[in-house]
């Protein structure tokens, strides 16, 4: 293939593969449905986005979609109410009628980057593959809310790249407070109407007259600050408070409705407008309710960005600072002194951070924090949650970035409330060192092994023993010994007296801190003596020495013989141990031989005592031999299990057993299954690694736990005995006895693998060309058959081809080519081999 060709072949495989994406024929409900039903079948999202975008769907669907479904869930759609049933003549419950922060951060985004056709053919491949993924990207954002919650949890490879993106942020303490879903500050608008509320254009208004008369009235204040009193006329109540606009209307309908209660009362409010100003998310100006704080207004604009601030926001009204707000006041301390309730025309002006510092170590909120001018360290550690349980609290390390130079300050207890901080400062708190000032261990052959404090109660060994509970039976008391740490942090050991100390013949020692002292065991410094039993015994194993231990209590200790185990051959083996030897021997163990009889010993040395390490072998009888089975299945007059009689019991004998043959049944085509036994599957395994076969794929053998076994049972029945034929049986043995088959299969390298019926005398080529042919790849001189008996015979002729047989045609070994490096390694030996060659002519 040339250059050119291969460079055609590429190109056009690459365009093929790339997913053709439709136009979108879809609406907004069968889009919605599509990602229910996706989502119940399991579907990742990141399959689905991939289906939507096949189908054509574009990221502005998915956007209306998602909007559309926030408002039904949140009861704003229009005519929601009406379709659930529900009467609304009588309900004066308020609504949030200002803008949806959802709304109004999409509406912004879609504005700076509003979605542009993107002609994808003039796209290279990588290209394509990069606008690919950022447009998954942006689907999956966008169906986050229309998905169940479950998949949350899903991490696709768009979700790590989003969050390692927020890992590299810094994280400053209470920043996202704005951007958490469940934490919306939206106003309550149905509590009590404030006192200092005041009227405007907007406001919805029932006024309720009862007593004498009774009357009902419903109006919205005008953009002239009128009420509308029907059969009365217009009522002015424009920036009244409601207990002022509740007295207007007394006096100025009080004479129409003498002797009756007149009330005011406020329905749906106005909005408010307000400016968002500076280092937010979104600046902008927001529609609020009426009763919308500044919280509320900050949610909105998405919070503050990288560099605002948190502990200075201003609002102005009329141009005049009316409050200043600390978020961290309400965080910490549930103070909402400066969330005030907004007006209309206010502006909230959202400054850059003075001072943002870094607290890390053996504190319980490790961050990023913002504090004011003059906060101190003792504030930080505050704001940080306080030290943890294994601080260092005596000296803290700050690091400062300011004058051109890095600048270290050690801060201890005294300083910190007085240490004002700067921006870029980094505090470390430092964790409580691996040491002691107060400590002494014990080790080994006492009761209550452990560390104790070293005080006025404890501060000599006999002290300690004491503490400890005292020495235990095992203790080594003629030698112990102590570690101590000395002055340059390296050990010394001291060796102690304890029986001396304990009887007072030896001086007590007195202790130092981190002193610990190790009394031995005399157990643990012997090896564990035990004894073992192995054989025909109930409870085989290994049980810990005991002194006096005969031989027969040994054994009913282990449960007592089994069934086969023998009664005149029990063995036990002893270790040689001379401790004193100058040279070795060529005897390596003592065995002892008994006999047994109802437990006890008859034939040895009768109450033989045990030694430790002592082996017992419990022999195996001879003359115990468990009923062993074989089956026989098929054509036979009584079918089922058989027990083997004798050791050479045959296939012949097994029939003549069951009966005999039936009519039916096809003597020649009889199999026998053999059960392997551990060493011959392992055997088999290694054989299988072993071979290499022309034929058979090797992957798709399956190792099983029987094997076929080739048999002639006419043959068997007509020569009973003969070793030839009539094969001996073994446990697990099964005999299956089919009808006549005439059919023969082809497989292997054929055109079409195929059943046929068999036509005696037929030959070979008569059944390949049943089958279409051979293959390309077909071994036509290594052609087998596989008969129903488990023999395998080369097909040579027509003979070899019984009814009921498998014609299996091999493959051809695959060529292993070489490649272009060997190619050209080749080349170059075979030009030095000529260089040389003629060199050697000359």
């Amino acid at each position: 293939m040339t250059l050119k060709k291969f460079a055609l072949f590429l190109a056009l495989s690459i365009s093929v593969s790339l997913p053709m994406i439709a136009q979108s024929g879809m609406t907004d409900s069968q889009v919605m449905q599509f990602m229910i039903r996706e989502n119940e079948r399991g579907t990742s999202r990141d399959q689905i986005v991939t289906k939507l975008i096949e189908r054509g769907v574009s990221i502005d669907q998915i956007r209306r979609i998602r909007t559309n479904y926030e408002k039904q869930k949140k009861g704003t759609v229009v005519g929601a109410r009406d379709i659930s049933g529900k009467s609304t003549g009588n309900d004066r419950t308020r609504k949030n009628n200002g803008d949806k922060r959802e709304e109004k951060l999409e509406g912004m985004s879609q504005r700076e980057g509003a979605s542009v056709r993107v002609d994808e053919s003039s796209m290279s491949a990588v290209q394509l593959k990069r606008y690919k993924r950022e447009q998954k990207s942006e689907y999956l954002d966008e169906m986050e809310d229309l998905l169940p919650d479950s998949l949350e949890n899903l991490k696709l490879p768009e979700d790590e790249l989003r969050e390692t993106k927020k890992k590299k942020k810094i994280e400053v303490f209470g920043r996202n407070i704005f951007n958490n879903r469940k934490l919306s500050f939206e106003p309550n608008m149905n509590i009590a109407t404030p006192q200092d509320y005041r009227l405007g254009p907007g406001d919805a208004v029932y006024v309720d007259v009862w007593g004498a008369s009774q009357q009902r009235f419903e109006s919205t204040v005008s953009p002239d600050g009128t009420i509308n009193i029907e059969n009365y006329g217009p009522v002015d109540v424009d920036g009244l408070t409601v207990a002022q606009a509740n007295h207007r209307l007394r006096a100025t309908l009080g004479k129409r409705y003498g002797g009756s209660n007149i009330r005011l009362t406020v329905g749906q409010t106005k909005t408010i407008t307000v400016d968002v100003m500076g280092e937010v998310q979104v600046p902008g100006t927001y529609t609020l309710s009426a009763f919308a704080t500044v919280f509320n207004a900050l949610y909105m604009a998405g919070g503050t960005n990288d560099i605002g601030t948190l502990r200075n926001i201003k609002i102005f009204r009329n141009k005049r600072l009316i409050s200043t707000c600390d978020i961290y006041d309400y965080i910490l301390n549930g103070n909402m002194k400066g969330n005030v309730r907004l007006a209309s025309g206010d502006v909230i002006v959202v400054g850059a951070y003075e001072c943002l510092v870094n607290i890390t170590g053996k504190v319980k909120r490790p961050m990023y924090y913002e504090m004011k001018e003059k906060e101190s360290v003792g504030t930080l550690i505050k704001y940080a949650g306080g030290f943890t349980g294994d601080a260092y609290q005596g000296n803290i390390n700050l690091m400062r970035k300011a004058g051109g130079e890095l600048s270290v300050y050690s801060i201890d207890e005294f300083e910190r409330n007085s240490f004002h901080l700067a921006d870029g400062d980094s505090v470390s708190v430092d964790s409580t060192l691996q040491r002691y000032r107060n400590m002494v261990e014990i080790k080994g052959a006492v009761m209550r092994p452990g560390k104790y404090q070293m005080d006025g109660n404890i501060t000599t060994i006999r002290q300690l023993i004491e503490a400890a509970g005292g020495l235990s039976e095992d203790a080594f008391t003629t030698r112990a010994f102590i570690h101590r740490m000395k002055e340059d942090r390296t050990l010394e050991v001291i060796d102690v007296d304890v029986k001396g100390i304990m009887d007072h013949s030896v001086a007590d020692i007195t202790l130092k801190n981190e002193d610990v002292f190790f009394i031995p065991s005399t157990k643990l410094m012997q090896e564990e003596r035990t004894l073992s039993i192995i054989g025909e015994i109930n409870y085989p194993g290994v049980y810990n020495y005991a002194e006096n231990t005969s031989l027969e209590t040994f054994i009913l200790q282990a449960g007592g013989l089994k069934d086969a185990a023998s009664l005149i051959k029990v063995d036990v083996s002893r270790r040689l141990r001379n401790q004193e030897a100058d040279h070795s021997g060529t005897q390596v163990a003592q065995t002892f031989s008994f006999s047994l009889k109802d437990g006890f010993v008859i034939d040895g040395t009768p109450g033989f005592i045990l030694e430790p390490f002592d082996e017992v072998y419990v022999r195996r009888s001879p003359g115990y031999v468990p009923q062993q089975h074989v089956s026989i299945e098929g054509e036979i007059t009584f079918a089922g299990v058989y027990t083997l009689r004798n050791k050479g019991m045959r296939l012949s004998d097994l029939v003549r057993e069951a009966g005999g043959l039936t009519n039916e049944a096809y003597a020649k085509g009889a199999h026998l299954e053999r059960t392997l036994t551990q060493a011959e599957r392992i055997k088999q395994q290694s054989l299988v690694k072993l071979a290499v076969s022309d034929s058979l794929d090797m992957k798709r053998i399956e190792m099983s736990n029987t094997q076929m076994v080739g048999i002639n049972l006419d043959q068997a029945m007509k020569n009973p005995g003969s070793d030839q034929w009539d094969l001996v049986l073994r446990e697990g043995d099964r005999l299956v006895i089919p009808q006549y088959n005439n059919t023969i299969t082809i497989n292997g390298q054929v055109m079409y693998p195929n059943s046929v019926a068999y036509k005696e005398g037929a030959s070979l080529s008569y059944y390949i060309n049943q089958s279409g042919g051979y293959g390309l790849r077909a071994k036509t001189n290594r052609v087998f058959a596989v008969n129903m008996n488990g023999t395998v015979t080369r097909v040579k002729s027509a003979k070899d081809i019984t009814p009921g047989c498998t014609i299996v045609v091999p493959a051809k070994g695959k060529k292993q080519r070489l490649s272009f490096g060997e190619i050209l390694s080749l080349g170059s030996m075979t030009a030095t081999l000529g260089t040389v060659i003629a060199t050697l002519v000359k």
